[in-house]
């Protein structure tokens, strides 16, 4: 594809590697990026961390601002996408502007699952997807403020720790039995639930709320007809995709942007990545993954297939979350009810693995984030070890 044009349409992590990518395979034509934000894109995991922790908080830029004029990409920041033209090959801005593509990827992600009970509160309640929310929300989170977050997912057992460290009262709602139900093994939703109920957060599980009075303080009226008073309200039930723009250009789309395992959409010359793709498995089923390497991982398939190169062979799935002074790091296979531990999850150290049939197919790392690269190595090579030896402490992980 030397000489013609890529357009990327998106700033988040998928976007901005997908740019890298694409350079470092050799791709010397145009490259340009569009994104509804004024930034240079940036890393959003520490959103809900150190961007509400920090004395002095900085956006984290996945690449530095040398590096775009370096590789002679056009950035085009605080723009928004009017049509992507799948017809034409022409892209079309609000503002009139038109640019000409001959691949193009879209990387718009994703935006928070609405919840019309709580948005009616207007500015007393929040989402978590970009700074700007970040920036309203720590201003929200001063000491001594009773906050009221619904949800216990990844994202709202982060604020929760978040807000607790910050000094506020913090109570979670959640309407189903455990937290991290999604994408936690049990033994990490047990060890997660004391960990925050031992700093203080209060933990409302099999709840949701029915009724919300705005007034002085905010009343919300539980399920179980139980009354809370909260002076601002957090949700995080989830993601709505933006794929408005690829309904309107007739792709495929189910939440999210339909594609292949090569990211590919119905239309050869149009891809997709990060929290807006949605990959249709060879069974037919609909699968996604929003996590930071998931972005990675497809902004590297992507920029492999735009430019018809062999696929890059994947790692086995991997995320991390940082909670309190905990940072619990997942690799593989989540499912599974044979989980071993090896040391103290009370000393907040230890790794719990998931072992079918005598394999290792999963793990969890608590703050032993350093023995992840021998753990993905494993998992890799299907190793079958001695569980007597694997829970012991006597002998080194790397010697096994």
């Amino acid at each position: 594809m030397s000489k013609k044009t890529i357009a990327i349409v998106g700033g988040g992590q998928a976007a901005a590697m997908a740019a890298a990518a694409l350079r470092q395979h050799g791709f010397d034509g145009e490259l340009h990026l569009f994104s509804d934000e004024p930034h240079l894109p940036y890393e959003r995991p520490p959103l809900s961390k150190a961007m509400l922790l920090d004395d002095t908080p900085q956006l984290q830029s996945v690449l530095n601002a040398d590096w775009w004029r370096d590789n002679n990409v056009h950035l085009h920041l605080g723009v928004t996408v009017q049509t992507l033209g799948r017809q034409t090959h022409q892209l079309v801005l609000t503002n009139g502007e038109i640019y000409p593509w001959d691949r193009l990827l879209i990387a718009t992600g994703a935006a928070a699952r609405p919840l019309p009970l709580l948005d009616k509160l207007g500015d007393r309640c929040f989402t978590l997807r970009h700074a700007g929310d970040a920036a309203r929300l720590r201003d929200a989170l001063q000491p001594g403020r009773a906050i009221a977050i619904v949800g216990a997912g990844t994202i709202g057992l982060e604020l929760a720790a978040s807000a607790t460290q910050r000094g506020c009262k913090v109570c979670v709602i959640e309407l189903a039995s455990t937290v991290m139900g999604r994408n936690a093994p049990a033994p990490i939703q047990r060890y997660l639930t004391a960990r925050h109920q031992q700093a203080g957060v209060r933990l409302m599980l099999n709840n949701a709320i029915e009724q919300v009075c705005d007034g002085e303080s905010i009343t919300l009226t539980l399920q179980s007809g139980e009354q809370l008073q909260a002076d601002s309200v957090i949700y995080g039930i989830g993601i709505i995709a933006n794929d408005r723009l690829a309904h309107e250009a007739e792709l495929e789309v189910a939440n999210g942007v339909v594609v292949d395992n090569a990211c590919q959409t119905r239309d050869a010359d149009i891809f997709a990545a990060g929290d807006v793709a949605v990959l249709r498995r060879a069974d037919g089923t609909l699968q996604r993954c929003e996590s930071w390497e998931n972005a990675n991982n497809q902004a590297q398939t992507a920029a492999a297939a735009m430019l018809g190169l062999p696929l890059p062979v994947l790692p086995p799935p991997w995320f991390w979350t940082d909670q309190f002074n905990d940072n619990l790091q997942f690799i593989g296979d989540m499912h599974g009810d044979s989980w071993l531990v090896r040391s103290n999850p009370d000393a907040h150290k230890a790794i719990w693995f998931n072992l079918q049939e005598g394999v290792i197919v999963g793990a969890v790392t608590l703050n032993q984030g350093r023995e992840i690269r021998l753990l993905r190595k494993w998992i890799q090579q299907g190793k079958t070890p001695d569980t007597t030896t694997l829970q012991g402490e006597s002998v080194a992980l790397k010697s096994l």
